[in-house]
């Protein structure tokens, strides 16, 4: 893995400051007892904060691998950078107001902050979306390590796709009519209002779906399949089957097979109204198939292959 010296400053700092606000945030949820839409007031900019700290520390080791374009993948970093200060400055803004950031239409001028942050959402996509396709042109040469940097990338895309489900109105927005005079339009939840039962720290509803719980594990497969990886290397001293490069390979694709499918999955329980927490039969069903597959197709990754004379590469990986 390249030095940390190398990777994207910008990123890096602006990671830096979201780890301080983080702790800001949870300060202000200890002295602050407000509450908005059913939940402490401070826990969206936590949950941000802490969300933005390893997706742009992941993006900015990524951008030590390209090969083509760096030039143009240093600038993209840079506008994932302003982007995602302009969303938080916006979220913490309206805190301090005690005003919601997301799907708020209250007064013109609340309307013409969601406006821009959903500007500032649909910038930072693209530049994402600029890094992916530079990232699918690098060359680099363990395919393990290619695979899991390129559909982690490319599944966070998804991911943060998802996200603009979340700003349409909602069935029950619709029913009520009146959508140009309503005060919110959009939701995280799908058949019940926002603001109802929820789970400890994530917030997430436990009586209808919620949007939010595909939008953060896709954004987090970043992170999460690379990390996979490590793990593959840091056990293959151990485990000499692991010091295989085809077999990390293979292992690569199936667990990135099987997080997309997860993804999918709790895409379609979110849009069927239901919570993560009460799986009906048809969900469940799926999920065992997905766990059944990736079962299988670990066994077969593992599966004895011919010896290589080189089998002790796996301390190589992850080029700069």
């Amino acid at each position: 893995m390249s030095t940390w010296r190398l990777w994207h400053r910008p990123l890096v700092l602006f990671s830096a400051a979201m780890a301080v606000m983080a702790v800001v945030s949870a300060v202000g949820l200890v002295v602050d007892d407000r509450m908005l839409a059913g939940a402490p007031i401070w826990a969206k900019p936590f949950k941000f904060a802490v969300s933005f700290v390893p997706y742009c520390l992941a993006l900015a080791w990524m951008l030590t691998l390209l090969t083509h374009g760096r030039r143009t993948g240093r600038w993209a970093g840079n506008v994932v950078v302003l982007a995602s200060l302009g969303e938080m400055a916006i979220i913490t803004g309206q805190v301090i107001r005690g005003k919601r950031s997301h799907f708020n239409h209250e007064t013109p001028f609340d309307t013409r902050l969601y406006d821009v942050m959903a500007y500032t959402v649909i910038t930072l996509w693209t530049a994402t979306l600029v890094i992916a396709l530079l990232l699918l042109r690098a060359r680099i040469a363990d395919r393990a390590s290619a695979w899991a940097i390129r559909s982690g990338v490319v599944l966070a895309l998804v991911g943060a796709g998802i996200g603009f489900l979340m700003s349409q109105p909602s069935a029950q927005q619709r029913a009520a009519g009146d959508l140009d005079t309503a005060d919110v339009v959009g939701a995280h939840a799908v058949g019940v209002p926002d603001g109802g039962p929820s789970m400890p720290i994530t917030g997430w509803s436990t009586t209808g779906g919620d949007l939010r719980i595909p939008h953060f594990v896709g954004m987090h497969a970043l992170q999460l399949i690379p990390l996979f990886l490590l793990l593959l290397l840091a056990l293959a001293p151990r485990v000499a089957r692991l010091r295989d490069p085809r077999v990390r390979f293979r292992l690569v694709l199936v667990a990135s097979g099987a997080y997309a499918a997860v993804v999918a999955l709790i895409t379609w329980q979110a849009l069927r109204g239901q919570p993560l927490i009460h799986p009906d039969g048809s969900t469940l069903a799926v999920a065992g198939m997905i766990l059944a597959a990736a079962a299988l197709g670990a066994w077969a990754a593992l599966r004895q292959t011919p010896a290589r004379r080189n089998t002790d590469s796996y301390d190589k990986e992850l080029v700069a």
